[in-house]
């Protein structure tokens, strides 16, 4: 069953299941946080009016990379973003 993106908000802040996080909720957490994307061969990059940092990720296998969803939890709480 799909995760909500309630709950991969929750994940994601919560840095427990940094290395679990599958690549395709990161993505759904990505647009519902009204990211824009753009690819550019396996890398996903995203971006937001008012959000100075980039966010580029790439898939590692099924999951993300652990250091990006850092990155993204990083910025969900530097501007307080919400689902």
């Amino acid at each position: 069953m799909p995760m909500t993106t309630e709950k991969i908000f929750l994940e994601v802040i919560s840095g427990k299941k940094d290395n679990a996080i599958k690549f395709s909720d990161l993505h759904k957490l990505l647009e519902a946080l009204k990211f824009s994307e753009r690819v550019k061969g396996d890398h996903f990059i995203y971006y937001k009016n008012g959000v100075r940092e980039i966010i580029n990720i790439q898939p590692d296998g099924k999951n993300a990379k652990a250091y990006q969803v850092k990155q993204i939890r990083n910025v969900i709480l530097a501007y307080k973003l919400e689902v």
